[in-house]
């Protein structure tokens, strides 16, 4: 099949190497020519522009996007329309928050465009066990680029979610529990590190994911990392959030839907960027007035 690709960072380059292994026929756009030409290299077809890469592909078309979330989205969307016709599908493989998603696919549903909103989680290990997909929108469009999918995922690995939204929100689920499940196995490794035996955290890892119920993907990667610097002593504890965490706790606030867990873990992550709490000083000041504790003077 023959299909376009925006963007071809970590995920979306990737995803080309893969698609080509798959014998697609690929045109490809970044905004930096050395990220085009190194796929041009491996069997794509380059554009320099929007427009170049529309031109270059046989009608009715297919464009999977995969740029950052909200601003990014918007202007592709936006400066990539001019060039797309009735019939086109263009395809956003990013982490956009599902009511964007919604937005959008109404508005190109005017002009005959079809916008699928597809979940991908994989990371950069995709391109070699593949991605797993969750992909909303029209039937129709979601059929015209299953061979796609196909060669993208896993066997058993990608979903029709259902109508415009569905893919986004299902990833978007999908990210706030991530969050929940690093959260827990960070407490309980900071605890076996405190224990005061002399554990080896990388083999602990590694007897976990045999035969245990906490076994998992993730459980594989923290061995990795262990193995690699098993006292973690060339890393900062600063951890990022790319937004699911936030959009998931907003979700089940708006649907009264209690989740403590993952709303915590998404706490524990803003914690971990302060280098000096205001809130635990004023703890600290608050048990010297009404109970004379000691304090720590700076």
């Amino acid at each position: 099949m023959e299909i376009g690709m925006i963007g071809l960072g970590r995920m979306g380059g990737n995803m080309v190497f893969r698609l080509l292994k798959g014998a697609h026929r690929l045109v490809v756009y970044d905004r930096d020519p050395e990220a085009v030409k190194r796929h041009v290299e491996a069997g794509a077809t380059g554009a320099a522009s929007f427009a170049e890469l529309a031109k270059r592909l046989e009608l009715p078309r297919a464009i999977w996007m995969m740029v950052p979330a909200g601003a990014p989205v918007e202007d592709t969307v936006n400066s990539l329309v001019p060039h797309l016709a009735s019939g086109d599908i263009l395809v956003d493989g990013g982490n956009s928050n599902f009511k964007d998603s919604m937005r959008r696919a109404e508005a190109l549903s005017g002009r005959g465009i079809y916008y699928l909103d597809a979940g991908t989680s994989g990371g950069i290990w995709g391109l070699a066990v593949g991605y797993c997909l969750m992909v909303g929108g029209d039937r129709a469009a979601f059929d015209r680029v299953e061979p796609l999918l196909k060669t993208l995922a896993p066997e058993d690995g990608y979903l029709y979610t259902g109508r415009s939204g569905s893919g986004h929100f299902v990833k978007m689920v999908h990210n706030g529990i991530e969050y929940g499940m690093m959260q827990a196995y960070a407490e309980g490794f900071e605890i076996l590190n405190a224990s005061g035996f002399s554990l080896d955290l990388a083999r602990i890892a590694g007897l976990w994911n045999h035969g245990s119920v906490v076994r998992s993907w993730l459980l594989e990667l923290a061995q990795a990392a262990l193995e690699k610097d098993p006292k973690l002593s060339g890393i900062e504890g600063y951890v990022e959030d790319s937004g699911e965490g936030r959009w998931t706790v907003a979700q089940a606030i708006d649907t009264d839907v209690p989740a403590p867990v993952l709303t915590l873990s998404l706490m524990e992550r803003f914690r971990s960027r302060q280098k000096e709490s205001f809130g635990n000083k004023l703890l600290a000041a608050l048990r010297n007035e009404f109970g004379g504790h000691a304090v720590r003077k700076k």
